[in-house]
């Protein structure tokens, strides 16, 4: 896939883009521009085109004194799946995360999002809780990889 193309969330199409692919995988956790604009100040976010079609995003909390776990979020949109796209995002996460000084990698996931669930497990992640947050009906699920 010569034509993948991962950048970092700079500038303002970009957060657009960001907030496109979440909003769009995780309809239960709609975020606002505002709410995104937060999230480029504290994680490492980027944004994934195939050419120039918007096909993806992922998210790198960092870790912290008090916890150093690394998250490591991929998403892709439906149509691009199965193609490699979340596997290079994934890997681009995980040495960010390693580099920030992760001793621990975690990811977040939907319960509603299968195929998610279905990578991360494929991907040596374990869940170690399911939680539902204020005002959801669907639940989290959090894993580590193991």
């Amino acid at each position: 896939m010569t034509d993948l193309r991962i950048e970092r969330v700079d500038g303002e199409a970009a957060i657009r883009d960001w907030q496109h692919v979440h909003n769009t995988i995780i309809p239960t956790a709609v975020l606002s521009l505002d709410e995104v604009r937060e999230r480029v100040g504290r994680n490492h976010l980027e944004v994934a085109y195939l050419g120039d079609t918007l096909v993806g995003c992922s998210t790198v909390r960092p870790p912290t004194q008090d916890a150093p776990v690394g998250t490591v979020i991929a998403r892709v949109l439906a149509a691009h799946r199965r193609r490699g796209i979340g596997a290079a995002l994934y890997a681009r996460g995980l040495a960010r995360a390693r580099e920030l000084g992760a001793e621990a990698i975690e990811t977040v996931v939907l319960s509603a999002n299968t195929e998610g669930l279905d990578f991360a497990l494929a991907h040596g992640f374990d869940e170690v809780e399911r939680y539902l947050l204020p005002g959801d009906s669907v639940p989290w699920i959090t894993l580590r990889l193991a």
